[in-house]
């Protein structure tokens, strides 16, 4: 299937001179959904999932089907104060400033298998932190799954010694 006809392009969103991929156009259609969550599916079925990690918030729109399909649990990775119980956090720099990521600290296990999976990859701070987060409870990373890579923000540099999977690249 051809996703990249099915998302719109949004020129000078949210500021001038960025094109902005909008993925709701594509995950409105039930075909599309489904043949995306189908590929990412084939691709990690024989990879012994433990766990799927869905980074917020868009992560958890794949991320939860994606669990399902593989049997799998589904962890949430949120900004800090959105998860009720003892979480670990960690921070990380953005190109103008930092933020911060939050895991329960029980959500993964000593050696759970791990994928890790988002609607984008950019320049990959985001991607990285998690899986620094997922590193620190004690997770292996199988692989990063994202929807989208923008090739041209060499993302994947950040997540040296990681496989990284993007079913629509730019």
């Amino acid at each position: 299937m051809n996703y990249k006809k099915l998302i719109r392009e949004v020129p000078d969103f949210p500021k001038p001179g960025i094109l902005f991929y909008d993925i709701t156009t594509l995950l409105k259609d039930r075909e599309a959904f489904k043949s995306i969550i189908g590929d990412l599916t084939a691709l990690y079925r024989t990879y012994k999932v433990a766990k799927v990690v869905g980074i917020e918030s868009r992560g958890f729109i794949l991320g939860g089907p994606l669990a399902h399909q593989l049997g799998a649990g589904f962890v949430p990775v949120r900004k800090p104060g959105k998860l009720p119980a003892d979480t670990f956090e960690v921070k990380y720099n953005l190109e103008y400033g930092s933020n911060s990521l939050a895991v329960h600290r029980d959500s993964i296990a000593m050696g759970e298998r791990v994928l890790i999976v988002d609607d984008l990859l950019a320049t990959g701070g985001t991607a990285a932190a998690t899986a620094n987060l997922v590193r620190q409870l004690g997770g292996e990373i199988v692989g990063l799954a994202f929807l989208v890579e923008l090739l041209s923000l060499k993302g994947r540099a950040q997540l040296d010694g990681c496989e990284v999977q993007a079913l629509i690249q730019y």
